[in-house]
């Protein structure tokens, strides 16, 4: 059916995702001229419900968008108050690494704890005292794409469709949202972005993206082991095991709450590697354990990140909108930030909405605002920190760090060239002939645990009867290529137990259970033969994270 023939609602600025870049462009929009009509659509049951991130955060953007952030009740309520950086040696010994050793975007004075989610919602707050119309529960599924060939909005996913396609009593048709420009702000490898880079050759030019998978959980701990404000980062173990790159992190919030998690890099080559074991591994450390032991483990999360940077920057512009935040890979790996220059893109995406606007002839395609994106300060610091992923890639963590030391400490990023990382991670695994299978411990239900009593912890709930949202574009593939070839890896990588090889009374098959994803998109990116797509479920479906 086409966009034109449905019920529409027509605005200046349709903004996809209430992240921080969405609703920081939606505020800035706003603010630069009331009277445009904007409106922000999220998939989410509610603002932050799908937010997920460390998260320290960097204030900058947040001070440019609203000076007087802390009058109005920004959720900053832990400032950072040190700073550790650990390489893990094996399961029990560790290595701290001096302050003067660690790359200067490790340092993190003048940043806080946070939950990213509670920002979100605060950001919501503030766009709808500006005007601005928030929907969540609605699932933007599709671009509204013109005769012309430029996008015109987006179309909602219909509700009450059965899993075999049929209507169900509860039916509700989508409706399409037009605008003059619409901005992607999904998210990494979001699947409206991911449509627009292919539609529009955005990616022509620019190096295969990169990819992590952060997986979290919040705990509530021993009041006595609390430290407010500390940040640990680590390198090495377990992921140095299997050569796998990635490292790990530990925060002090407030009220005797610690987040944990670890980044497995995505470009991993052993298809045995389970990022999730990986992670329950990690909480066994002694570095990590002493603060989490006789704790409560409270909420889970997984999301993938973008880890590019810059050369693997697509055009951020297309015709009727752009790519903002970690849909165009704006997230600066060396300091395991993102959500500060996500912002800055948004704001900077507003600036040249409203220079369009306001000009006798507003431009189809805002060529200008990847001009202005590479002029900002979110860019100058993905052009410093270009070449650490690079790095990590080719030397691995420990002498990818000391190159980091070397080209960010010493030469402030200047040095001149650019390492390249072609290879997508998709094709990296190694056959299993090749790899060596890995012998995870069985979780001991204290500091480590299985998917299934994590995934409940994120409150991970889908519409049981309808189509499922994760595409197989073949589906002999699974068990006709990738079992005999990588042992099916997607039953590993996966950190919800979404897929399952089972026998059937013909044969072995994959069984996909939707009803577990929390939408972290690493089956998207890490399926070696690029066979699944990962589309919307039904809006409000998928986790409800409360303050991660």
């Amino acid at each position: 059916m086409s966009y034109l023939d449905r019920e529409s609602m027509e605005y200046d600025v349709v903004v996809v995702g209430a992240g921080p870049a969405g609703l920081s462009a939606a505020c800035r929009l706003k603010q630069l001229d009331p009277e445009l009509s904007v409106c922000v659509v999220e998939k989410g049951s509610e603002v932050g419900a799908h937010i997920l991130s460390g998260a320290v955060f960097e204030p900058r953007a947040l001070s440019e968008l609203f000076p007087d952030w802390e009058k109005r009740g920004a959720p900053l309520l832990t400032p950072v108050a040190a700073d550790a950086i650990y390489l893990l040696k094996s399961a029990q010994d560790a290595w701290k690494v001096p302050a003067m050793f660690a790359p200067k975007t490790m340092h993190n004075t003048g940043n806080y704890i946070i939950s990213l989610g509670n920002l979100c919602r605060w950001l919501a707050e503030q766009a709808e005292e500006l005007g601005v119309e928030v929907f969540p529960g609605f699932a933007a599924a599709s671009l509204a794409i013109g005769d012309d060939g430029a996008v015109k909005g987006v179309v909602t996913s219909d509700m009450g469709v059965s899993s075999d396609g049929e209507k169900k009593d509860s039916y509700v048709e989508g409706i399409a949202l037009l605008a003059r420009y619409t901005l992607l702000a999904e998210g990494c490898r979001g699947h409206l972005g991911k449509q627009a880079i292919a539609q529009y050759g955005l990616d022509e030019h620019a190096e295969p993206q990169h990819y992590g998978l952060g997986i979290k959980e919040l705990w509530k701990v021993d009041p006595e082991k609390h430290k407010p404000g500390l940040v640990v980062h680590t390198a090495g173990w377990p992921l140095a095991e299997s050569k796998s790159a990635g490292g790990g992190f530990l925060y002090h919030l407030e009220d005797n709450q610690v987040v944990v998690g670890l980044i497995t890099d995505l470009s991993y080559s052993n298809p045995y590697v389970s990022p999730f074991d990986e992670f329950q591994r990690y909480k066994h450390h002694p570095v990590i354990s002493q603060y989490l032991t006789g704790g409560e483990r409270i909420a889970y999360g997984a999301r993938a990140i973008t880890k590019g940077g810059i050369q693997s920057l697509p055009q951020l512009s297309f015709p009727g909108g752009m790519l903002l935040g970690d849909n165009g890979g704006t997230l600066n790996f060396a300091k395991i930030k993102g959500s500060h220059t996500a912002m800055k893109s948004g704001m900077v995406a507003a600036e040249a909405i409203a220079a369009s606007l306001a000009a006798s002839e507003p431009q189809t395609t805002l060529k200008d605002f990847d001009t202005r994106f590479r002029a900002s300060w979110g860019f100058a610091e993905l052009q410093m920190q270009r070449n650490f992923g690079p790095a990590q890639h080719r030397w691995g963590n420990v002498w990818g760090a000391a190159y980091a030391f070397l080209d960010i400490n010493l030469f402030a990023g200047k040095l001149p060239w650019t390492l390249s990382d072609p290879h997508p991670d998709y094709d990296r695994l190694r056959t299993t002939q090749e790899s060596r299978p890995i012998a995870y411990p069985k979780p001991d239900g204290v500091l480590s645990f299985d998917k299934l009593s994590s995934v409940y912890l994120s409150n991970t709930n889908h519409e049981e009867d309808q189509p499922c949202h994760l595409r197989l574009n073949d589906p002999s593939i699974p068990v006709a290529r990738n079992l005999p070839r990588y042992d099916e890896p997607a039953q590993r990588y996966c950190p919800a137990g979404v897929y399952e090889i089972v026998e059937s009374a013909n044969g072995k098959a994959l069984q996909i259970n939707a009803q577990n994803c929390v939408h972290c998109k690493t089956c998207d990116i890490k399926d070696p033969a690029q066979n699944i797509t990962w589309v919307t479920p039904e809006g409000g479906g998928g986790p409800n994270y409360p303050n991660m």
